[in-house]
């Protein structure tokens, strides 16, 4: 390898060259493939962050937090919240080219929020790979001459059910029927202690759902890279179709005037900003490792910083427009049925297995519609499962290279062992009482696991990295330093927002529930332990290789392993010959980042030189 000498007086030319050929040596170091083409890696983060939940949560929560006054603290949060905390993390995996778990040797001793991030994609795999399984259900259901969920008097009905719009109480309409009792067999089951066996239609269908994900994910991002041209930009297409189709509708400007009319008092109410600052989190899909894994993929000099903000006004502008479109069709819905809006909206699962195909199976053509619907459906959810999943491929190949470079298939093989075992795990979401599992992991696989596990990586890299480090990677590839708005953000206001929700979701406890159309059923005990112990899994990781990595991985006094574990690794031994580290002084903890940290050339020879170590 060339020699390289520089000094903190280089000039910005010369640095920008030894820069230039620093990602270059580290490309043919590590092997890592990059994406096919730049719009790959957008539409990945594109379709990861647009997902289900801007078609079934987001509208729910806008209407029900007051119609367009929700927005306020909505676009609030995802000014000075999730947007910095998602452009961090693009600018990790970038610039370290490394995965969630492997990226944290700039802070050893934090490893665990690696390990909590994947874990955490992992149990979302086990539940939400399940609403793609329904999507194909009821895709196939459609190619037949008269779509099942319309009428009553099927073998699965009971004596409640009623196709005529009625009002009474104990009625229910043969789309939730279908739902309920022949998609999920719900009756067949008494409770969380009493799920029953597995419903061989539904496993086929997740066999498939599992199969198309492997075939999009074995060969890494130059698979995946293009699956996403179709995933990523086919919903737009037919909400566009279902929006044109809606607006001629009678009702449908009410249903839309609904949704967007502002309720200002709603904003005296706390819950109102805790809600769009879930949404928003969620949304963006910061703490689950898959923009890291993304990330690690692009070239060194990729700009990120504007796939960041593109990324984000895409998500918020699709919440809005599925909103509008899903609103055109409940106001609708309430003017075919006489009923108030309240009454027809529904939030999860039941607005697009329930509503919504009760309302398309009210037009003409609507064979026609519902398979356009639901493939939609399974392109909105598809891409964002390759996300989860590639989060925690990514982050076992990178962790165990030098173990799994002498196999030829290692791609291929690890993926097969994530699918299968994915697979396996989601088994019991698709038995008979295969809603009350899973409910229990909407509910808690990725709630305040993946905030906390958020609040540390903000922590880790703002605090303990520095910012003086961080903002010196940024400039190294983006050729600028963030301002100050950005550098505010990472180290006071993203961390407090998340802490203030992680702190209000503990206390503000809602009961585990699920209403169904023959009552409400309360969980037990059993329920509440499951769902704290998905929670705990993955939070526990980050305290807990805390500790195993100070007392099992380094040598030396307690302040010696302690300040080896906070420093990044190239820096460790300089610490360990000088007894010196930067780590131990006033101005590491709150510097904001104003200026560069040390000489750049002295910092890629010493990346270099670790880098042919390992």
């Amino acid at each position: 390898m060339e020699e390289t000498r520089s000094s903190p007086q280089s000039d910005e030319k010369e640095v920008g060259l030894l820069l230039k050929r620093s990602s270059d040596v580290e490309e043919e170091l590590d092997g890592r493939e990059t994406w096919g083409k730049k719009v790959d890696f957008l539409l990945s983060i594109i379709g990861f962050a647009v997902d289900l939940a801007n078609v079934w949560r987001f509208p729910y929560l806008c209407y029900k937090n007051g119609g367009g006054a929700f927005l306020i603290p909505y676009f609030l949060m995802l000014i000075f919240g999730a947007v910095p905390l998602f452009f961090m993390e693009l600018i990790l995996g970038q610039f370290h080219r490394q995965g969630p778990v492997s990226v944290w040797k700039i802070v050893p001793l934090l490893k665990g929020i690696g390990l909590a991030e994947c874990l955490i994609a992992y149990l979302v795999a086990f539940y939400y790979n399940v609403v793609i399984a329904w999507s194909f259900f009821y895709l196939v259901s459609s190619f037949t001459s008269s779509l099942p969920w319309t009428t009553c008097g099927n073998i699965w009905n009971t004596d409640n059910c009623s196709d005529l719009y009625s009002n009474l109480t104990n009625a229910t309409s043969p789309a939730k029927e279908f739902f309920e009792m022949r998609v999920l067999g719900l009756k067949n089951s008494t409770g969380i202690h009493d799920i029953g066996s597995p419903r061989w239609e539904l496993v086929l269908c997740l066999m498939l759902v599992f199969a198309c994900l492997y075939f999009s994910l074995w060969k890494g991002v130059k698979s995946s890279g293009k699956v996403v041209w179709v995933t990523a930009t086919m919903p737009y297409v037919v909400l566009s179709i279902l929006l044109v189709r809606g607006l001629l509708l009678p009702g449908s400007t009410d249903g839309i005037l609904y949704f967007l009319t502002p309720k200002i008092h709603r904003l005296a109410d706390s819950q109102v900003w805790i809600d769009a600052a879930v949404q928003i989190f969620y949304s963006v899909g910061a703490g689950f490792g898959v923009h890291l894994a993304y990330a690690s993929y692009n070239k060194f000099n990729n700009n990120c910083y504007r796939d960041c903000l593109f990324t984000a006004c895409i998500n918020s502008f699709t919440s809005i427009f599925s909103g509008i479109v899903i609103f055109c069709y409940l106001g609708y819905m309430s003017n075919k049925q006489n009923k108030n809006i309240e009454q027809v909206a529904v939030d999860g699962p039941g607005l697009v297995f329930e509503v919504y195909p009760e309302a398309i199976a009210t037009l003409p053509g609507s064979i026609g519609w519902s398979i356009v619907f639901f493939f939609m459906l399974i392109t909105l959810g598809m891409d964002s499962a390759m996300g989860g999943l590639e989060s925690v491929i990514t982050g076992v190949i990178d962790q165990n290279r030098n173990f799994l470079k002498s196999f030829r298939y290692r791609r291929e093989l690890i993926t097969f062992i994530t699918i299968l075992g994915a697979f396996a795990f989601a088994l019991p979401s698709v038995t008979n009482g295969g809603m009350y599992v899973f409910n229990i992991f909407d509910k808690f696989a990725a709630g305040t696991s993946i905030l906390f596990a958020v609040f540390s990586e903000a922590v880790a890299v703002s605090w303990f990295y520095g910012l003086d480090q961080f903002c010196t990677d940024v400039e190294k590839m983006l050729g600028f330093r963030p301002s100050l708005y950005w550098r505010i953000c990472w180290k006071f206001i993203s961390p407090a927002f998340v802490l203030t929700i992680v702190v209000s979701s503990l206390i503000k406890q809602e009961p585990l529930i699920y209403d169904a159309s023959w009552g409400r059923y309360h969980y037990p005990e059993l329920g509440y332990a499951i769902g704290w112990s998905l929670s705990a899994a993955s939070m526990i990781l980050i305290p807990g290789y805390a500790i195993y990595h100070i007392f099992f991985k380094q040598k030396g006094t307690i302040k010696q392993r302690f300040l080896l574990s906070i420093s990044p690794t190239w820096e460790q031994s300089s610490i360990i010959r000088s007894q010196r580290a930067k780590r131990t002084q006033t101005r590491h903890w709150f510097s904001l980042g104003r200026h560069s940290t040390e000489s750049e050339a002295v910092r890629l020879s010493e990346r270099n030189n670790l880098n042919c170590n390992l």
